[in-house]
């Protein structure tokens, strides 16, 4: 069994379009080659600062989890190159679509991580304004973000712009009734929208083996989507593929659909343990295919990894992280009334006696004031 799970992992990685190996040599690709001709030293030494900055940030959001700061944080170690090199493919017009892991997506967008954070601390429903950055609040519900992306697209469509959707999906997700849902409206419609699959090996406790007997991008032309299967740790390979779906759909070509495998290196969230489904041996098969460690390698060969570059990403990192965690920390908790408040545009009577009677049953709980009277806002929850 282990042997042929070892061939079956070889003849997986080597049917992925990448440009750029493990050990950092750059790789002929034919058709991905045009699409980052342009970038120099430089432009990918500013995407691996990306996914430098994000992985730190990543840890800090742990951090942050396990001292109570917040109640949740979902890793993303592992997929730093699938998350920064499909969203720096992007124009600021266009409008991304993500899911709950997705940090690395945000930030490129120009989400405050600690914005991420108001959602994880339980202080509101949305950390940002979607129309400020063209990223829509990250999901929880599995799949249903992609709807959304569908039917902004038809939007975009309508008015006759070239902006383009993008939404981002796991391999789990690729088996929910929305997906597919989103994918026959894309396909009949020829909608200007990219469908982007983190393929991270793990559908919370289940592999993705499980429900993926075929490449995951073998479903999309079955839609009438064209797809492609990508090395999702190789941040040029995914920068290329998404700039080669982007144009396709902001062109008039329709959606797309991209498979980036990758490996989710950490739990599910900071609630999961993968100590007990996962065997420790696939961490060792991973760890070599670091989509860091392989930037950084390829940067070396250019002579523009130096010790001070090395030190500004460093710094750039923990001055990042520094800021997170204190305006984390500094995030107010609501009155326990405003949960009431952003539900309708205009005052609801049955929301309003729900609102009375949710407060009646706080009041229970708080000590009186100087009046003697509970509290009448519920106080901060």
């Amino acid at each position: 069994m282990a042997d042929a799970a070892t061939q079956a992992d070889a003849d997986e990685q080597a049917s992925l379009a990448r440009l750029v190996s493990t050990s950092g040599e750059r790789l002929p690709n034919a058709e991905l080659d045009p699409w980052v001709a342009e970038l120099d030293a430089a432009a990918i030494a500013e995407l691996y600062q990306d996914m430098a900055v994000i992985r730190r940030l990543d840890a800090e959001g742990t951090a942050l989890q396990r001292q109570g700061e917040i109640g949740l944080w979902p890793p993303l170690l592992g997929q730093e190159a699938s998350q920064i090199g499909s969203a720096r493919a992007l124009r600021g017009d266009d409008f991304v679509f993500a899911t709950y892991r997705d940090m690395g997506v945000a930030w490129a967008r120009g989400v405050r991580p600690s914005d991420l954070n108001r959602v994880w601390r339980g202080a509101t429903a949305s950390g940002w304004n979607p129309y400020e950055v063209n990223m829509a609040p990250l999901q929880v519900i599995i799949g249903a973000q992609t709807l959304h992306a569908t039917g902004y697209a038809l939007g975009i469509q309508n008015d006759g712009a070239d902006a383009v959707a993008l939404t981002y999906l796991g391999d789990g997700a690729s088996s929910q009734g929305d997906v597919n849902e989103a994918l026959i409206f894309a396909a009949s419609y020829q909608a200007p929208v990219v469908f982007f699959c983190q393929n991270n090996h793990w559908a919370i406790s289940e592999p993705v083996g499980l429900q993926a007997h075929r490449p995951i991008a073998d479903r999309a032309p079955g839609f009438g989507i064209p797809s492609m299967r990508v090395d999702g740790n190789d941040v040029l390979a995914v920068l290329a593929a998404t700039r080669l779906a982007v144009e396709r759909a902001r062109t008039g070509g329709g959606p797309s659909f991209i498979e980036a495998v990758t490996y989710r290196m950490g739990p599910h969230t900071t609630a999961d343990d993968p100590r007990k489904y996962r065997d420790p041996a696939d961490l060792e098969i991973w760890a070599p295919r670091d989509p860091l460690a392989r930037i950084e390698a390829l940067l070396r060969g250019l002579g523009a990894f130096t010790r001070e570059f090395e030190q500004q990403v460093a710094d750039a990192a923990d001055t990042a992280a520094a800021a997170v965690r204190a305006e984390t920390i500094a995030i107010a908790q609501p009155a326990a009334h405003e949960l009431f408040e952003h539900i309708y545009a205009e005052p609801h009577s049955g929301l309003a006696r729900q609102r009375a009677e949710y407060l009646r049953y706080l009041a229970q709980f708080e000590e009186p004031t100087e009046s003697g009277q509970p509290s009448t806002d519920g106080g901060a929850r």
